[in-house]
């Protein structure tokens, strides 16, 4: 299945619902970052949040950073996802490995750790970026982005997030819903106990993959009875970067005269990696050096 998000409303447009798969971005992540399997399931999580999060935005060009910083040993991760349904991000220690929990599942709540704090900034392209932080609730990314929409958003929200990473075959299901009542029907007490009641009684977002069901089919069984309206609108979504040769030779040229002088002297050469994609990028000699004359014939 590819990766992609659709848009859905019920109960006369007083719930939104989003869902998202996307699991060859967060196979693409597992092998740009060289992730461990649990560092693989929290990425994947926080880029599925992350999405799901931005698609309610309206200009053009609009992203979303999803920042977490947690007292366990993954060490944090960043997230940034676009309107676009472009996504890229990374984790501090990607080689960190824990051993799943009892039921089987990957234990991103220790990697991440229960103490510290997940923030997110909303840019719409224009006027100063909306930026807001929560305490972590487990650490298990879903439930930390729930408490963030309901505590600095203040919209009844069920986000179900999921990632199944195999021992052989890496990733073979990635994605969520976010299911949100809107202000009109948040007084319908009934509405909201319904909805809760239902998300529930789900078990999980990725053996609904591995069984077969597709985004809509999802909806269906979530929503079908209570007037459920599918957007035709598909959007596709993919692990993008914007890194690029001249972005690091322009970051190089920040160091300034003298760094890069010792840079040619000692190393012949400058190498730079792309925290959010791992790409590698070289500098020749010859490029330093023009860089040096660059700087100085600014400097007058």
């Amino acid at each position: 299945m590819a990766d992609r998000l659709i848009r859905a409303t019920a109960a006369d447009g007083g719930i939104r619902a989003v869902g998202v798969v996307s699991t060859r971005l967060t196979e693409e992540a597992r092998r740009r970052h060289k992730l461990s399997n649990v560092a693989t399931a929290a990425l994947g999580r926080s880029m599925a949040s992350a999405l799901l999060l931005a698609s309610s935005m309206k200009k053009p060009g609009s992203r979303v950073n999803l920042r977490v910083r947690g007292d366990g040993p993954l060490g944090g991760l960043l997230v940034d996802a676009g309107l676009d349904g472009t996504v890229r991000g990374y984790v501090s220690n990607p080689s960190v490995e824990l051993p799943p929990k009892p039921n089987g599942k990957l234990d991103v709540g220790r990697a991440i750790g229960e103490n510290g704090h997940l923030s997110v900034l909303r840019d719409e392209g224009y006027g100063e970026p909306f930026s807001s932080t929560v305490e972590l609730v487990s650490g298990e990314i879903g439930d930390d982005v729930t408490h963030y929409l309901v505590t600095s958003e203040q919209t009844p929200s069920a986000l179900l997030v999921g990632v199944f990473v195999g021992s052989i075959t890496g990733v073979s299901a990635a994605g969520g819903i976010l299911l949100q009542v809107m202000p009109k029907a948040a007084r319908d007490e009934l509405l909201v106990a319904r909805l809760e009641s239902r998300v529930d009684k789900l078990t999980g977002f990725t053996p609904l993959l591995q069984a077969g069901k597709t985004l809509e089919d999802i909806f269906q069984e979530l929503l079908g009875d209570m007037g459920l309206e599918i957007l035709p609108a598909v959007q596709m979504v993919r692990f993008d970067c914007h890194c690029s040769h001249d972005r690091v030779l322009g970051a190089l040229k920040l160091l300034g005269v003298d760094e890069l002088l010792d840079m040619i002297e000692k190393d012949k050469q400058a190498e730079a990696t792309c925290h959010f994609c791992g790409e590698v990028y070289n500098a020749t000699e010859a490029q330093l050096i023009e860089l040096v004359e660059s700087l100085r014939a600014e400097s007058g």
